[in-house]
């Protein structure tokens, strides 16, 4: 299955460091989406409930936090409940998503589409975001509620784009960054810059954060997919191939189509445009992974966005929370969970 990739132990510590020091806020983020998600109809609270137990890292609601504590923002809960609306955005997104791949476990915990169908997932997204569009309203700014409104467009779009694009063996990369752009990073940009629109940030210091927080996704989305070809399901929470069995067509299969000869191109195309790939298909692509190292370049390519993201944040003064940020941007590529 090709060698493991070692992973970087200050990497899970920059996360950690950031979640301690937004630990009471989470709290309260946690807390209102519970009072968001209540409901009259017992299988929304059912569902509501399932997804949000199997955990997650709340990252792009820490991201919304540690933005504006950095940028100055101190009185108020505007940051908690604009946390909680992107936390939202980012649930019911989750909840589409494993309609579409059809999948049946997300992080080791059966998903709602697999006990309750996807008619109800789809609806109790709907849900989540129509809830998150509440807060939105009530919050009153009117330049947040554009942000966030397009952003969930933007990934809507990315995830058509990706589907209008599935199992194709030759996908461009420029057209790979663009999906993931939209489906991942966008999110990832809409949370730091809200960061940056609660603490009454510049124009010039709300543009730092954005790029911050979109080549910061962008990084995520790369390692992710890499991890897709050499991660352990009890390391991770992920089975290896699980996008290679979906027909997606990810980094370090575009990496290895350039470099390919004729006859492997034409094994991808073909292993690509099947209705449903096999455990062979999967080991003979692997041997090409290997072969071309297409993990290892995907994380170079990551790293590029992972520097970029870094160097965003110099025009902020020195902090505690600039360098928790900055050093988040390993978690990027080295997280392990």
């Amino acid at each position: 299955m090709g060698r493991v990739i070692p992973l970087k132990k200050s990497a899970n510590t920059a996360y950690l460091e950031l979640k301690n020091l937004l630990d009471e806020k989470l709290v309260k983020v946690e807390e209102l989406i519970n009072i968001k998600l209540q409901s009259k109809v017992d299988l929304i609270k059912k569902m509501s409930d399932h997804h949000f137990v199997s955990g997650g890292k709340r990252l792009r609601a820490l991201l919304t936090l540690g933005s504006a504590k950095m940028a100055g923002y101190e009185l108020g809960s505007r940051d908690i409940n604009l946390a909680t609306c992107v936390e939202l955005i980012h649930s019911a997104t989750l909840l589409h998503d494993d309609v579409i791949d059809e999948s049946r476990l997300r992080r080791g915990h059966k998903t709602t589409n697999s006990i309750w169908g996807n008619q109800s997932s789809i609806l109790v997204g709907d849900y989540f975001l129509s809830r998150c569009f509440e807060i939105m309203v009530d919050d009153g700014d009117l330049e947040i509620l554009k942000l966030l409104s397009s952003t969930s467009a933007k990934i809507a779009q990315g995830e058509v784009l990706q589907l209008q694009h599935r199992g194709e063996a030759d996908l461009l990369e420029d057209t790979y960054i663009k999906i993931i752009t939209m489906k991942t990073a966008s999110l990832f940009s809409a949370a730091t810059r809200t960061g940056a629109c609660i603490a009454g940030c510049s124009s010039k210091e709300k543009n730092a954060l954005e790029s911050y927080g979109k080549n910061l996704g962008l990084a995520f989305q790369i390692a992710d997919d890499a991890l897709d070809y050499y991660a352990k399901e009890l390391v991770f929470g992920k089975e290896i191939g699980k996008d290679f069995y979906e027909g997606k067509t990810t980094l370090p299969l575009i990496l290895i189509f350039q470099r390919a000869n004729s006859e492997e191109k034409n094994f991808l195309k073909e292993v690509m445009s099947k209705e449903k790939r096999t455990e062979e298909d999967l080991s003979e692509t692997l041997a090409l992974i290997n072969k071309y190292k297409a993990v290892e370049e995907s994380l170079k390519r990551a790293e590029y966005f992972v520097n970029v993201s870094r160097d965003s944040l110099s025009i902020f003064e020195n902090s505690e929370e600039k360098k928790i940020l900055q050093n988040l941007t390993d978690f990027s590529l080295g997280r392990s969970f």
